[in-house]
């Protein structure tokens, strides 16, 4: 379960990364942003600590002798963007 938790964790990293990474296109007022309003700001907030956090709380279920609650709490959030991958655009 530990291979399964370093992986989970290191794509919650990667969509953390992405998130931060593109922040400025949705979020922006440049030009090519989509000039997102309060609730899109705080939703992709958010979402940025629940990346951030989920490992956290899977090592330390780990560590509480939990360790398949921990993966499944750090495989969280890569399990929810492969599902919103999946979901229709809303135009």
């Amino acid at each position: 379960m530990l291979i399964g938790l370093i992986v989970a964790t290191v794509a919650d990293l990667g969509i953390a990364l992405l998130l931060i990474t593109v922040s400025g296109l949705v979020i922006g007022s440049g030009s090519q942003s989509i000039d997102g309003g309060l609730a899109v700001i705080a939703a992709w907030i958010a979402a940025i600590i629940v990346c951030l956090a989920a490992p956290a709380v899977g090592f330390v279920l780990r560590a509480r002798g939990r360790a398949q609650l921990g993966f499944i709490a750090a495989a969280l959030p890569a399990v929810a963007g492969l599902f919103a991958l999946v979901l229709p655009a809303p135009y």
